[in-house]
């Protein structure tokens, strides 16, 4: 029986496992539909919220640094006046 117990405890959690890798928006193919000029609404059905955001206004400029980690990639997009600007994608950070 006790075989039968751990079975009904290890497949739920592997199960939640694998959604959560297939879920993430996070990939090279969704990195390359952003393109320059998209706004934040646009980047954000693609790739989801972003994990981070900070934004400044300088001289009525404004501008938005986000970013986005799955797997082990991250995104970054800066936004001017809430359209893409520069992007990056690069490793995430060890933890």
């Amino acid at each position: 029986m006790p075989t039968r117990s751990l079975a009904r405890f290890a497949l739920p959690v592997l199960f939640a496992l694998a959604l959560a890798a297939c879920g993430s928006k996070v990939t090279p193919e969704n990195y390359e539909r952003i393109k320059d000029g998209m706004s934040q609404e646009e980047v954000t059905a693609i790739l989801g919220p972003p994990a981070e955001t900070s934004s400044l206004t300088i001289l009525g400029i404004s501008g938005t640094s986000s970013s986005w980690t799955g797997g082990d990639l991250t995104v970054t997009i800066q936004f001017v006046d809430g359209k893409v600007r520069i992007k990056s994608m690069g490793k995430a950070a060890a933890k």
